[in-house]
């Protein structure tokens, strides 16, 4: 009996994920374009940028302008990162965000302490703080998210037990401040996932309270990407994070490069849903078209598969003929 969803829903965050890893500073109309042409695909929500460090990662230092060139769309929502108060502040004040609050976990201290320059407990007792923000800004905590939980290239294996941990942190603090249990996404931050461990920490959240809502962010840097989001849809997940052609990485993740270190591809797992008769409420068509944009803007080929092989042509065609 499959427990593959009717309905799938892609966040998209090659805005944020594809140039936050990039060394080479990009126009704002150009990231205009790109996300401009990615909210005309049908997508509901699009991830603009990050209020971070303009030190730590320049490519976001004019995210603010980025926020004012945008054309917004009904039905979309341009939403942002933030690893701080001081970036939640920002984004708060900045015109055109839609605000999607959520909450940020790790299991590893080396990661945490590179991307947000704590440990890992030090940023579990920030997370107190910031659901009083939220509160004060009456916004509803949407999403919280487990960093590294498959793995680190920093710190090494991640123990399942720690991913839990995480989860049932997450679930005990909504009980205490009494707000319902946020979307639990499991972050491979790094791509160390597998299909198989990718349904064994699904369940093991599940296990916790199996009312819990479960959202992924993976990473095709080591090429199980589609593999491991067909394992989740087989679990019944329906929320995935996803970049246009493949684009993405953390800067701080120590990936050998920037090739390597990409989300799982919107428009190939778009097409893979569609294949399954999975709905996605997007048009594949335009997705095409953006990354066709992203691909311009970029200067190379990215590594998005559908984008340059095609849509399939079921008619099928002569010019087919000694293909191997």
């Amino acid at each position: 009996m499959s427990d593959l969803p009717k309905f799938v829903h892609f966040h998209e965050e090659g805005p944020r994920e594809g140039f936050q890893i990039e060394k080479q500073l990009y126009s704002v109309q150009d990231r205009v374009d790109l996300i401009n042409a990615l909210s005309a695909s049908g997508l509901s929500q699009v991830q603009v940028g990050s209020f971070v460090s303009a030190k730590a990662v320049p490519t976001m230092a004019d995210i603010d302008e980025v926020f004012k060139g945008i054309k917004k769309r009904d039905g979309v929502r341009y939403t942002a990162l933030w690893l701080n108060e001081t970036g939640f502040r920002k984004a708060q004040s900045t015109p055109q965000v839609d605000i999607s609050a959520y909450l940020m976990f790790y299991t590893t201290d080396a990661l945490s302490l590179r991307n947000n320059n704590c440990t890992a407990r030090e940023m579990q007792e920030r997370q107190e703080k910031w659901i009083g923000l939220y509160q004060d800004a009456n916004a509803p905590i949407e999403s919280a998210y487990i960093v590294t939980a498959f793995g680190c290239n920093l710190q090494g294996e991640v123990p399942i037990s720690d991913t839990v941990a995480a989860a049932k942190h997450i679930i005990a603090l909504a009980l205490e401040h009494k707000i319902p249990t946020p979307r639990i996404f499991l972050a491979d931050t790094v791509g160390w996932a597998d299909p198989e461990e990718v349904k064994r920490r699904i369940g093991a959240v599940r296990d916790l309270d199996s009312e819990v809502q479960i959202g992924l962010h993976l990473h095709d840097t080591r090429g199980m990407g589609a593999a491991n989001v067909y394992a989740a849809l087989q679990m019944g997940v329906d929320m995935f994070d996803s970049s246009i052609a493949g684009l993405g990485g953390c800067p701080f993740a120590a990936h050998a490069n920037v090739q390597g270190a990409g989300n799982v591809c919107t428009e190939d797992m778009v097409h893979m849903c569609h294949e399954m008769g999975i709905e996605t409420g997007i048009d594949l068509n335009a997705l095409l078209e953006a990354a066709t944009v992203a691909e311009r803007v970029f200067r190379r080929p990215l590594a998005g598969k559908l984008m340059h092989a095609g849509l399939p042509n079921r008619k099928g065609s002569a010019t087919a003929a000694g293909c191997g």
